[in-house]
């Protein structure tokens, strides 16, 4: 890298007195093209498509089994909170309509500390998602009747014969994304629509066949809320509904390959999370209404393929094989979808120059960020073979993907004050109060994750730290002083949050100093004081250059 490009804040901020030069964070051999080839209903199929993948065929019995009967309240109060984040994404991706977007609003409003943290959080929140897709493919598989396949999987992990199966699913989502973005398009266009169609036939043919409405309102032992309110927050957390609607980040990933990003980001983001919600819903129902639970209530239920098992317990042979059939067509498009969303985050954290030049290379015919792909590949077989259980890894996936979604409301409330004047494409209304709220929830939803979870995801964030400074280590100490006074705010919410949920009530995995009720209080009033701390500790004239005379610009597909 040549000289003048360490003096570069590599995305940081103009407030220093140094601006960087537009091609500092370019290498010499990077194509500086993305192919704007997806349309409005294309964007909104990658949303739609990473949304409804392996969390349909768990999400329901996992809710379940944390909420009881009150499961449908808890998918509902996670669509209401997915829009309102949504809503606050859809203002930013409008604006910066970039590759990677929701790993570099941070970047750009906050300095480089907060944004790795934050970029991080949410590149491993989807990264990660590509082990667990192929997973759940081999997990409906070990339901077969044939003695191979039994062996797949074995007291909730794979064994290392579905651990193979499900490497080679990840190679296939792998060569999906190697070649153009319009390729992979077409390809999940195509399988969205039976993605839709399989989930809501499979409801309809449930409750159809067996359906007990009066499991819906909790007639049997334990009543509506057996597991209380408590369940409810929790099942949202981590029984795999924040997991579910992490999907709506697909199309801002991708918005630096959309022809029309200000028509065609508000439409894929609100309009894939309102579609899955009303799949999500119609199955939950149909679940609650098909089982009876034994002695051991909702969380005495365990299924390996839950909705294919019920299927052949009703003789509805013809759904047992439309599910098992799905199960690996519905995981491989969220699991194709995620690897292309994160490959475009790993582009995103390079221009944020938090990762290799290396990484930062389009292949100068087909668009795509082939090096970036081989390095999500890698880290996706990391966590294939280091967690091997689709409710192991869904509920790790679930917290990242809350601290991901921290620094979203703060960016866009920040951008209100400091670039009042930028043109908004979607300009969401009283941002002061959704943004705020949208910020609350996300807090709320570290803390309803339960201690020592909450703990563990907090602590792994820190452990990232070494790593920005290995990135960052020719910045000078000037500059690393600017960076650690625009994250003081994100340095100490981390661990307050964490000390919240350690002393919080029982009900959350704490240790009771908090009463319950009170501690959900608590947790709400820190985070707004801390959201107008984070607001007011933004960058005070944000270098959009970093955005505006990016590498993202329209080019035609070059086959």
């Amino acid at each position: 890298m040549r000289p003048d490009a360490e003096r570069c804040w590599l995305g940081e901020s103009a407030c220093d007195s140094h601006p960087p030069p537009p091609d500092c964070r370019r290498s010499p051999d990077v194509s500086p093209h993305l192919n704007r080839a997806l349309g409005p209903w294309q964007l909104m199929f990658t949303g739609l498509s990473a949304m409804i993948g392996s969390g349909w065929l768990f999400g329901a019995q996992r809710a379940a089994a944390t909420a009881g009967p009150a499961a449908s309240l808890a998918w509902l109060l996670g669509a209401v909170i997915a829009l309102a984040i949504a809503g606050v994404a859809t203002e930013l991706g409008g604006m910066f309509p970039v590759a990677g977007g929701m790993v570099r609003y941070a970047n750009l409003t906050h300095g480089p500390l907060v944004g790795f943290m934050a970029a991080s959080a949410n590149w491993l929140s989807i990264v990660s998602v590509v082990p667990v897709e192929a997973e759940a493919s081999v997990q409906y598989m070990s339901s077969w009747s044939f003695p191979w396949a039994r062996g797949l999987y074995h007291d909730g992990v794979l064994t290392p014969p579905g651990l193979m199966a499900a490497a080679v699913l990840v190679v296939v989502y792998f060569l999906l994304n190697f070649w153009s973005v319009r390729f992979f398009a077409r390809f999940n266009a195509m399988i969205t629509v039976f993605k839709l169609v399989v989930p809501a036939a499979t409801a309809l043919a449930l409750m159809a066949s067996s359906f007990r409405a009066g499991n819906l309102v909790g007639d049997g032992a334990g009543g509506f809320m057996p597991y209380g309110l408590s369940g409810i927050l929790t099942a949202v957390s981590t029984s795999g509904i924040v997991f579910a609607f992490n999907g709506f980040q697909s199309p801002l990933n991708l918005a630096g390959e959309a022809r029309n990003p200000a028509r065609s980001i508000p439409f894929a983001v609100l309009g894939s999370v309102v579609l899955a919600t009303v799949i999500y819903l119609l199955l939950q129902c149909a679940y609650l209404g098909a089982v009876r639970p034994g002695a051991g209530g909702w969380a005495g239920l365990s299924f390996s393929s839950p909705f294919a098992q019920l299927a052949i317990a009703f003789n509805l042979n013809w759904l047992a094989m439309l599910l098992y059939f799905d199960a690996f067509l519905a995981p491989s498009g969220a699991g194709a979808t995620h690897l292309a969303s994160s490959t475009r985050m790993t582009l995103g954290m390079q221009r944020n120059g938090t990762m290799p030049d290396l990484l930062g290379r389009i292949h100068p015919l087909y668009g795509v960020p082939r090096p970036a792909l081989w390095f999500n590949l890698g880290v996706a077989f990391i966590f294939l073979f280091c967690f091997r259980g689709w409710g192991i890894l869904a509920s790790v996936i679930s917290v990242c993907t809350v601290i991901s979604y921290m620094m979203l409301p703060i960016a866009a409330l920040a951008l209100r004050r400091t670039l009042p004047d930028r043109l908004r494409p979607v300009r969401v209304p009283a941002m002061r109060v959704v943004g705020a709220l949208a910020f609350m929830f996300s807090s709320l939803l570290l803390y309803w994750a339960r201690w020592p979870l909450s703990g563990d995801i907090i602590l792994l964030m820190l452990m990232f730290l070494p790593l920005y400074a290995w990135f960052r280590r020719h910045d000078g100490w000037a500059r690393h002083r600017a960076a650690f006074r625009h994250a003081v705010w994100f340095m100490a919410y981390l661990p307050t949050i964490a000390a919240l949920s350690y002393g919080g009530s029982t009900a959350f995995g704490g240790r009771g100093w908090i009463p319950y009720g009170w501690d959900l209080a608590v947790v709400a009033v820190v985070s707004l004081l801390f959201c107008e701390w984070g607001v007011r500790s933004a960058v005070p004239v944000p270098d959009v250059s970093v955005m505006d005379a990016q590498d993202d610009v329209p080019a035609m597909e070059g086959h």
